[in-house]
């Protein structure tokens, strides 16, 4: 759960501090840019300064807020929780005189999915092993995104030199591998094995160790002022 000391707010004020000087000195420098997208990883708010005629800095936040479902995996129904949060600061590079660019920054992330494991019945099977199952009892797994990870892309907007609307896109990614880690409590944590542990986290692991970047695509408008 995010609380007041959670790493990725204390991210989120830092990261914007450098797009809120742009703001502040955007009429000594080219007009600056308000922006909106949607898609991956959300909807999205930000705001773009041109440092030149090819170089802009710019920052945005992007939320699909919370998701929940239901999961069945190895004999376990979990009860998922997914959550997708993001602050990126971002530089774009544009290609001679066009509006396609190169984009590279960083990304403050809170993107994680809290799995609360449980029983249908009155037993569970972790690993190879069945064992008794009371209503106290948890077998809870989290899937992480680093907090922090580098991002890569191609784009397309933010360039324009007259005031009014205009179009932007994204394609790129922020580059990062996702954990897991588990914990049980209850009488259960009395019963099973490590060994049974650490072969049901195995298989999540298989699927999740895939997982070592977080795309974004998305096209939005923009209005120059």
């Amino acid at each position: 759960m995010l609380a007041s000391a959670n790493p990725f707010i204390r991210s989120a004020q830092t990261a914007w501090i450098p797009v809120i000087l742009c703001a502040a000195f955007s009429s000594a420098a080219q007009a600056g840019e308000i922006y909106a997208g949607v898609g991956f990883p959300g909807v999205m708010v930000g705001f773009a300064q041109p440092l030149s005629p090819s170089v802009t800095l710019r920052g945005d936040v992007s939320t699909l807020g919370s998701y929940s479902k239901s999961k069945f995996e190895q004999g376990i129904n979990y009860s998922a929780t997914l959550k997708t949060n993001r602050i990126g600061l971002f530089g774009d590079w544009f290609v001679g005189q066009s509006s396609f660019r190169l984009t590279g920054g960083v990304t403050a992330n809170d993107f994680k999915a809290d799995l609360m494991g449980g029983s249908t019945g009155s037993s569970i099977t972790i690993g190879n092993n069945t064992y008794a199952f009371t209503s106290g009892d948890r077998f809870d797994v989290q899937i992480k995104v680093p907090s922090t990870t580098p991002y890569l892309g191609i784009g397309w907007g933010h360039q324009q030199a007259e005031k009014g609307w205009g179009f932007n896109a994204d394609i790129g990614a922020s580059i990062g591998k996702a954990t897991v880690t588990s914990s049980v409590s209850g009488q259960l944590a009395t019963l099973v094995s490590q060994s049974d542990i650490d072969a049901e986290m195995a298989e999540i692991r298989d699927g999740v160790g895939k997982i070592k970047f977080l795309p974004q695509l998305s096209v939005g408008l923009s209005y120059r002022f």
